[in-house]
């Protein structure tokens, strides 16, 4: 009789199971186990059983999160549809908030303890922690874990917003910058040699940058600095921190902090390291810069990117491009935006992002996941760090009924040691920062570098009268 349930209980998974996308493969694998640590901060006390309620109402009838992971003997990856209990996933921990006397301190530690704990690969890949703490930016925390596998950036910032309402409105949709429609240009009358001209460029410099992506993959490696991270398979320490500052600064030097502010970390390494400050001028470092693929959307479709018809594509739909940070001690801070914008130039014509994507997927097919997977982690391996930014609302919302206060959430896995990653919600913007601490024992002293040259360049902008720098 139980012989006859397994069989039955095997053959509905199998006539059920549906395959993993390419990048959902690579994140399961062990050399490149990927996930996500995300948190939610309130500005009311948190109502579990609200949150709870609302979870079962949304979340769970969602396919991947209601399916686990399963990992064939020839190396398949499959979704296959378990029963959830939600007890498994919703955690409310037992915790004597009282005598916690620095609770931001509590919640770096929790949550650096949640990334370094492993994920039960036999259910769903999620989790939600619910803490009635109070903190300096919050009155309460949701901190989330998902596995990479379940989808990227975009997917979950369209499950946020589809468990979300307007604060001002309890009925309707959250709305961020990129629902704004496109203006067309007006220009007609060369429109079709301005067209060919940007092919051509386009064309030239894909190839160019697609050149620079074989070289990396051959032998071309990052210089090795205080931020490289450490080769093989090795016991790692995550930490996770986060920052909060305004967003309207961000906007007017957007794509140079890193540069300055990594910069600005080295050169005290150096010093320290090897007292010469003309050795930033020697360091090749780049940052594999993760790109959404999907098309500009509206917010009803971000919403309803879970529905099985869906035009908005769910899961992990995303290339990078590689980006070289201008390491340098400059006198000129306003030197950084000037790299940046350059840069950023070339990388908005390269089609680099959607042919990485494409050539992962061909390998695989072709010559199989490990090989696929061999080629993207020597990527990371000869690369410094990785870098994204989500974009969240832009008017404040409420998460199933409380009113959110900021967002924060980075990716953690990898070879490298180093992750950032920026959010936005209405007028702030967070830094995320993923640190294997065995690499970068201090994560904070660099926070506050990315912080300070943020600082130091907006002065500078300002006294120049450059108010508005797009780069």
């Amino acid at each position: 009789m139980e012989i006859g349930k397994d069989i039955a209980r095997e053959e509905q998974e199998t006539t059920a199971m549906e395959p993993l996308s390419p990048i959902s493969r690579m994140f399961v694998s062990p050399s490149l186990y990927c996930f996500i640590i995300f948190t939610l901060g309130f500005q009311t006390r948190c109502n579990q059983s609200s949150i709870v309620e609302g979870v079962k109402n949304t979340w769970i009838k969602l396919p991947r999160f209601s399916s686990k992971v399963d990992i064939k003997k020839y190396g398949k990856a499959f979704w296959i549809p378990v029963s959830v209990r939600i007890e498994d996933h919703v955690i409310v921990p037992d915790i004597d908030y009282s005598n916690i006397e620095n609770p931001d301190q509590f919640i770096e530690d929790y949550t650096s303890n949640i990334a370094n704990t492993p994920m039960d690969m036999s259910r769903p890949l999620w989790e939600l922690h619910l803490l009635n703490i109070m903190t300096s930016n919050a009155e309460s925390l949701a901190i989330g874990k998902f596995h990479h596998s379940l989808g990227d950036g975009m997917s979950l910032m369209s499950l946020l917003l589809a468990s979300s309402r307007k604060t001002s409105d309890p009925e309707a949709f959250p709305t961020t910058a990129a629902t704004k429609k496109h203006v067309d240009s007006n220009i007609k009358g060369w429109w079709l040699v301005e067209r060919f001209w940007f092919m051509l460029r386009a064309i030239f410099i894909t190839v160019i940058e697609m050149f620079k992506y074989l070289l990396t993959l051959c032998f071309m490696r990052d210089t090795k600095t205080p931020l490289m991270g450490k080769t093989g398979d090795r016991i790692r320490s995550n930490k996770v921190i986060h920052r909060i500052i305004s967003f309207d600064d961000v906007k007017l030097v957007k794509n140079t902090m890193e540069m300055a502010g990594l910069s600005r970390y080295l050169k005290k390494k150096s010093d320290i390291v090897a007292e010469k400050k003309s050795i930033l001028e020697h360091i090749r470092l780049r940052g594999t810069v993760f790109i959404n693929l999907r098309a500009d959307t509206k917010i009803e479709e971000l919403a309803n990117m879970m529905a099985k018809d869906s035009k908005c594509k769910w899961g992990n739909f995303v290339g990078f491009v590689m980006f070289p940070l201008w390491i340098r001690s400059e006198d000129d801070s306003l030197e950084y935006v000037r790299r940046a914008k350059s840069i950023m130039d070339i990388k908005k014509l390269s089609m680099e992002p959607l042919l990485c994507y494409g050539l992962i997927k061909f390998t695989m097919k072709i010559f199989g996941e490990q090989v696929a997977e061999t080629l993207s982690k020597r990527i990371f391996d000869h690369t410094t760090l990785s870098f994204s930014n989500v974009l969240g609302p832009d008017e404040e919302i409420s998460f199933f009924d409380h009113p959110m206060s900021y967002v924060a959430a980075s990716a953690i896995g990898g070879p490298q040691a180093l992750i950032i990653h920026y959010v936005s919600y209405v007028n702030k913007i967070v830094i995320n920062l993923s640190v294997d601490t065995t690499v970068i024992p201090d994560p904070h002293l660099l926070c506050d570098d990315l912080v300070e040259s943020l600082n130091i360049i907006k002065l500078a902008a300002m006294e120049k009268g450059v108010h508005k720098m797009e780069v």
